[in-house]
């Protein structure tokens, strides 16, 4: 069993070199790296030339219009492997990630993805790393637990099933987040078994570079958030989670308010999760 890796990127360099480092040091070396390079310039051609010379396969495509959903979905069409996963151009694995991640498929043939446990999130929640099968209800209620693109590993024939991302959703887009959300409901909902493997760990800087502008902050929020709506209305999410959805921000925001940032970024959050709702459920998406 092997795994095709997926690599979406825009205007990242030195952190892939750290990725890259990362999968030279694979006790599991049967995988491909598929680059979906987004760049306008040849950028990443000495660090694709690097990490073919330290023995990775390495397949370099280029798309030129920005969207994260579409260029995974074109690695997905061009995976060869039977498990494809999503690490993006500023995560690292730790040496044995992909080892415990075909040992979890290999043990459960039924098994339809994987969530590893990304670390620093895990961290930074106070919280044991989620275990377990992902069940739809609990889903359907965004008390699922974590699982986030980075640390998806999915059969390639679940993604095609699914026909994978929504390119409607995810970073470039109007609706800018729940990409990877909104897959594992389209997986639990056609039940698909998916569990959380906690001994497969991933990297990624959590709240790292927090934005000092709370305007821009307050943008992004809010563009991540109209994603977020969109969820309730193309899964006709219960009215309890929606109105939960819509309030919690704002009760948050209230409990905790000490900065015009955190004002104004929960108050973009509830904003965004309305205007998408609202978007969504308009135009019939």
């Amino acid at each position: 069993m092997k795994v095709s890796l997926v690599l979406a990127t825009l205007g990242r360099v030195d952190d892939i070199n750290r990725l890259v480092d990362t999968l030279v040091a694979q006790t599991e070396r049967g995988f491909e790296v598929i680059v979906v390079d987004q760049n306008p310039d040849d950028r990443l051609v000495p660090i694709i030339a690097r990490a073919i010379n330290l023995g990775l396969e390495v397949i370099h495509l280029r798309q030129a219009l920005p969207n994260l959903a579409c260029a995974r979905n074109r690695g997905i069409a061009t995976a060869r492997h039977e498990i494809v996963a999503f690490p993006d151009d500023d995560c690292w694995y730790e040496p044995d990630t992909i080892g415990y991640v075909v040992a979890a498929f290999q043990e459960r043939p039924r098994l339809q993805g994987v969530v590893a446990c990304w670390v620093e999130q895990a961290k930074a929640s106070g919280k044991p790393a989620s275990e377990g099968l992902l069940s739809l209800d609990s889903w359907r209620r965004f008390r699922g637990g974590n699982a986030s693109s980075i640390s998806l590993f999915c059969r390639r024939g679940l993604l095609e099933q699914l026909e994978g991302f929504d390119v409607r959703l995810g970073v470039g887009q109007w609706f800018g987040a729940a990409e990877e959300t909104d897959l594992i409901l389209r997986a639990l909902a056609g039940e698909a078994e998916m569990t959380h493997y906690p001994a497969a760990r991933v990297h990624h800087a959590f709240g790292a570079k927090p934005e000092s502008d709370w305007r821009a902050a307050s943008r992004n929020a809010r563009r991540r958030a109209r994603g977020t709506g969109a969820l309730y209305a193309k899964h006709r999410l219960s009215p309890y989670v929606i109105l939960r959805g819509f309030t919690a921000p704002i009760m948050l925001t209230l409990l905790r308010a000490g900065s015009v940032k955190f004002l104004a970024t929960g108050l973009a959050t509830t904003l965004g999760r309305i205007e998408g709702w609202a978007r969504w459920s308009r135009e019939g998406l």
